[in-house]
């Protein structure tokens, strides 16, 4: 698992159940869009994160997309990364 990924699980494990806009996980994992969305993206495909668009929220504003773990992102959270006490996990065994 890259650094990047285990950035992006990190802001996402902070509140797993509840859904997150890209942005918000840009600021928290201090990742680039180039590096996020296609991590997103593979995360999603590989059944670890949803990801759907938001409700329409005033006439003009787009929609944005919302992301959240999945039951098996959770448990592979669980199983591989350990929270350091900061805002951000580790590895089991690093």
């Amino acid at each position: 698992m890259t650094a990047a990924t285990l950035a992006v699980l990190s802001s996402l494990a902070r509140y797993p159940g509840e859904w997150h806009y890209g942005y918000e996980l840009l600021t928290e994992s201090g990742l680039k869009s180039g590096s996020l969305y296609p991590i997103l993206i593979r995360l999603a495909d590989r059944g670890l994160l949803e990801a759907r668009w938001e409700d329409p929220v005033s006439p003009g504003r787009p929609p944005r997309h919302l992301y959240r773990l999945t039951a098996a992102g959770r448990q592979l959270i669980g199983e591989v990364v350990v929270p350091t006490g900061r805002r951000q996990l580790q590895l089991r065994g690093a």
